[in-house]
This record gives C-alpha cells, sequence and structure tokens, in this order.
C-alpha cells in the first residue's frame, strides 16, 4: 500500500486531498499546524471508510518539526513514496503597508515550509528510486494579484523551486509536478467579499468558483501518470491561459 503525506490536510485543499487519496487506497499522512480537530475529522472519515489515516502536528518552517514529521509517518506507515504539499498561508494588503515580519511570514509559510517538506521527503525516494510530489502553488504565483504581492512571490517560487527540482532528480525516478489553483471555495478565500467574488466569478470563463475535490483530483492524476514530470497545472477554471 502507498503511504501520501498530506500536508496542510486540515484545510479545504489538504482536507479534500487527504479524503480522495485515503479512499484511493493509500495510508495517509495528514499533517496540521493548529487545527487538530479538523485534521482528526479528516482521519477519521477515512478510516470509516476502510483506510489507514494518521494525524501529525508539525509547524512546517521549522526543520525539527519537519524531521519530526517524517519520522512519525515513517513509524507508522513505512517509506512515504508521495507527498501532496498544500500547507501555506496569503496576506492581503498594499505592499507599501506591508511590514518585514509580515513579509518574512509568508515566505516562510509558503516557500520555506516548502523547501523543508521537500528536502526531507526527498532523500528516501531518492534511495528508493520512485517516489511522486505535488506542490499546491497559485494561479497568482504566475500571473501575479494585486494586493497579495508577497504569496504571489512566494507562490512564484514554489512553482521554480519544483521545476527545478523535476530536473535534478528525475534520473533518480522521482518525478514533481505544481498544482495553480485559482479560485477556490477554502477558508483562505473566506474573507473575500460577495462583491469580489463576483467579480472573480466574471473573470473566470467557466463562470464560476472551483472546489477542493476539483483540485485534488487534478492532484491525484498528477501523482499518478508516470510520464508527467516538472508541469504546472492551472486548476482555474480558464481565469489563467
Amino acid at each position: 500500500m502507498k503511504v501520501v503525506l498530506v500536508t496542510g490536510a486540515s484545510g479545504g485543499i489538504g482536507r479534500a486531498a487527504a479524503l480522495l487519496l485515503g479512499r484511493q487506497g493509500r495510508s495517509v499522512a495528514l499533517q496540521y499546524r493548529t487545527n487538530e480537530a479538523a485534521a482528526r475529522k479528516a482521519a477519521e472519515e477515512i478510516q470509516r471508510a476502510g483506510g489507514e489515516a494518521a494525524c501529525f502536528q508539525a509547524d512546517l518552517t521549522r526543520e525539527e518539526d519537519v524531521e519530526a514529521l517524517f519520522g512519525g509517518a515513517e513509524a507508522r506507515f513505512g517509506f512515504v513514496e508521495q507527498v501532496v504539499h498544500c500547507a501555506g498561508t496569503s496576506w492581503r494588503g498594499l505592499f507599501t503597508d506591508m511590514t518585514l515580519a509580515d513579509w518574512r511570514q509568508v515566505l516562510d509559510a509558503d516557500l520555506t515550509a516548502c523547501f523543508l517538506t521537500l528536502r526531507r521527503a526527498l532523500g528516501p525516494m531518492i534511495r528508493e528510486h520512485r517516489g511522486s510530489i505535488v506542490t499546491v502553488a497559485s494561479m497568482w504565483g504566475q500571473v501575479g494579484a494585486s494586493c497579495e504581492a508577497a504569496y504571489s512571490a512566494a507562490k512564484a517560487g514554489v512553482i521554480g523551486l519544483t521545476k527545478a527540482l523535476a530536473k535534478e532528480e528525475g534520473p533518480a525516478g522521482v518525478r514533481l509536478n505544481c498544482l495553480c489553483p485559482g479560485v477556490i471555495d477554502t477558508a483562505m478565500n473566506g474573507d473575500l467579499s460577495p462583491k469580489d467574488l463576483d467579480a472573480l466569478r466574471e473573470e473566470t470563463p467557466l463562470g464560476r468558483i472551483g472546489t477542493p475535490e476539483e483540485t485534488a483530483q487534478a492532484a491525484l492524476a498528477l501523482l499518478e501518470n508516470p510520464f508527467i514530470t516538472g508541469q504546472v497545472l492551472g486548476v482555474n477554471g480558464g481565469f489563467v491561459i
């Protein structure tokens, strides 16, 4: 049975990915930072459906937490063959109002955490000569978003990191791909006003907001296809073409 680690598994996309992968017969390690109740609820759903799941608390910006996360998952399930890295945060406001502390918080949560997670995941994958990683960036990492400069910069970094590592680790049999969701119905977008959401719907050719489940399905496709690596897949309803 394949083992998959899903980071940010207490949030919308992470939770949907964990549930889908659990239903597909994987052992699922669910990482959360603060929302233990949501992560445990998702794990219990997987278990009720006959799957294997366990929750692990970790602050992914801390190297020791990342090591403990993988150590716990490996002790419970064995070799972590797949990773879906969903964890992250956002900050909205004028760039000129952003403090250095705000900037560092976003870059740490969205990019440094990705670096630490992937670095720890890759060692065993390279030794086993197999593995698949999907990072979750954002369409704003591709085109930039007004009032989300740090988030856009961090997610652009995730895209670049994923592409670079796909080239670096391909000869070792390890694949890395990146998802770039558009406007998805998650808590991260919960502070947008109805007017803002309507405007985003109008800009989306398919005319609606996406779902976490649709994003999870795209993650599954990238995890499984053995000849896809280094790709950036938009799940955005045509917002970015």
